[in-house]
């Protein structure tokens, strides 16, 4: 055979190999690629994002859009060649699988946890965005969770109200954690609770329970040394009116901003957009604290392409946010619902020169 031909031989099996290789060969990456954003302004599956009932709502225009990444599913195996592929990409980055599934979560586990979250967000964005407009909102610490073969299993029941343990008043969810630990495993401890029943009899009413019954719980000793009885705190609030946020297909706690100025939009007369489109993120808790979030670069690509001019951005978001700026959009940084709610106003009036902007620099 005449070298020539020998060498485009051994060149073209080689290929063939490498391309084999690069689709049966797989590797422990995933992949986050820009996902679908939804106006909380608006409709989606044919009904209102915010539906709010007892109380005046206002029209709204423009747009308050939510953002999301998608993300290839736990059991997902990638091969070379796309891992190769989505490094190259501009709009997708791939990481290792252990990033978006640590400790090998399950699918299931994982849509689970997603799912607890965003049901957390959309309750402290109602929080927020009452407390904005100083509307009134109740809230009392509860048992959220009772862990099985626990100390307090069969004692306390999710939904329990803690007025008080070992007499002290519980004003925070955190008090509950700081007062157990307080004692040595195998002391008791004695929490003053409502029943469940008796607290939900009492809201039906309009009345707030009072009465509390004493459970005395011996603590145990958790991995850490710490003593524990098995339970998880919680916040339960109750709002003067009702609230319901639907949006299906969709987990995690970053929407919390959106979701809160969504409603604060359609309780004022105001329009905060003033008719533009404005996206973001973010977590938000009780108090209208902003929080960090995952795949930020894919949110800013995703609402760019739906058409947003800017983009409201977690204060320790912002730089990583910033190295790579789609055009035509622009990064407003914000740390509470004040601030996201001031740079709307700043955004209607068109009077944006002083808004607070994205750098690369921390």
């Amino acid at each position: 055979m005449p070298r020539r031909t020998a060498t485009m031989l051994a060149s073209t099996l080689m290929l063939i190999a490498l391309l084999c290789a690069g689709v049966l060969i797989k590797v422990p990456y995933a992949e986050m690629s820009p996902g679908p954003t939804v106006n909380t302004l608006g409709d989606h599956g044919g009904e209102p994002v915010l539906q709010i009932s007892g109380h005046k709502t206002y029209p709204t225009t423009g747009h308050l859009n939510m953002t999301t990444v998608r993300v290839t599913s736990a059991d997902y195996n990638m091969n070379i060649a796309e891992a190769v592929y989505g490094w190259l990409a501009h709009d997708n980055i791939v990481v290792p699988h252990d990033t978006l599934y640590p400790d090998g979560k399950t699918e299931q586990q994982s849509s689970q946890e997603n799912a607890e979250e965003f049901s957390q967000s959309q309750e402290s964005a109602k929080v927020a965005a009452l407390r904005e407009l100083d509307l009134p909102v109740k809230s009392q610490v509860v048992v959220s969770t009772v862990f099985k073969k626990s100390p307090a299993e069969g004692k306390l029941h999710a939904g329990d109200v803690i007025k008080k343990v070992d007499g002290t008043p519980v004003k925070e969810m955190t008090d509950v954690a700081k007062l157990v630990t307080k004692h040595k495993p195998g002391q008791k401890v004695v929490f003053s609770v409502v029943p469940v029943k008796e607290a939900a009899a009492a809201e039906k009413a309009g009345k707030e329970a009072t009465e509390t019954d004493d459970v005395e719980i011996t603590t145990e000793k958790a991995k850490d040394g710490r003593a524990i009885v098995g339970i998880q705190a919680g916040t339960d609030h109750t709002f003067p009116f009702t609230i319901d946020i639907k949006l299906a297909d969709v987990g995690g706690p970053s929407a919390g901003l959106m979701f809160a100025l969504g409603i604060v939009d359609k309780l004022t007369p105001d329009d905060l957009t003033g008719g533009k489109f404005v996206a973001g993120t973010g977590t938000i808790d009780d108090s209208g604290k902003v929080g960090p979030i995952g795949g930020i670069e894919m949110k800013t690509v995703g609402a760019r392409d739906k058409g947003a001019e800017y983009f409201l951005t977690p204060k320790d978001n912002c730089a990583t946010a910033a190295k790579d700026i789609p055009d035509g959009l622009t990064l407003v940084k914000v740390n509470t619902i004040d601030d996201a709610v001031d740079a709307l106003q700043d955004i209607r009036k068109g009077d944006t020169a002083d808004l607070p902007q994205c750098t690369a620099k921390k």
